[in-house]
């Protein structure tokens, strides 16, 4: 990393916030290059979003994607005056692009909000709770597995092995008979 730009985990080039004493990646005064020892260090919260790509990993690809064709069609022999039909199309394709902006700018940010409250303890539980006791279950079902593979092993086995030795000699033989 040099100058004012840095590279993130998923290869973004992100330009580095600047203060007064410096870049905070790579700070000017050595009391700050001190403190950070070099690393580059990695805010997840001031790095820019892209105001183009919105949905980078296609999440809603399948979803919204619905356009004037894809909810009103006119078939051969049915059609209406050609300035309806564009007076339509204008019609919903703003009403569909004004409305998304009107709802999101009332819901956006406290969705945004709740989702990420959501989100936040979903994690907390997951970190904290979920897998903390899935370790401490498989650390103790292996005491049992153990035990239980050794009862297995010294006493079904060995009934298991005189059973097959005794059906081993029976021989079966089909005939068709006319």
């Amino acid at each position: 990393m040099s100058g004012t730009k840095y590279v993130d985990s998923e290869g973004f080039l992100y330009a580095a916030p600047v203060r007064e004493q410096g870049n905070i990646y790579k700070p000017n005064n050595k009391m700050m290059a001190d403190e950070l020892s070099e690393k580059a260090v990695h805010d997840v919260h001031t790095k820019e979003i892209d105001l183009v790509n919105r949905d980078p990993k296609h999440l809603n690809d399948d979803v919204v994607k619905i356009d004037f064709e894809d909810v009103i069609a006119e078939p051969e022999g049915t059609h209406s005056f050609d300035g309806i039909w564009k007076a339509s199309f204008t019609t919903f394709t703003v009403t569909k692009y004004w409305f998304y902006r009107l709802l999101s700018a009332i819901f956006g940010i406290p969705m945004a909000l709740i989702w990420g409250i959501y989100f936040a303890i979903l994690s907390f539980l997951h970190i904290w709770a979920v897998v903390p006791c899935i370790r401490s279950y498989l650390i103790e079902i292996q005491c049992i597995s153990r035990v239980y593979s050794i009862c297995i092993h010294t006493f079904c086995d060995p009934l298991f092995e005189a059973i097959g030795k005794m059906f081993s000699s029976i021989r079966a033989t089909v005939r068709k008979e006319i």
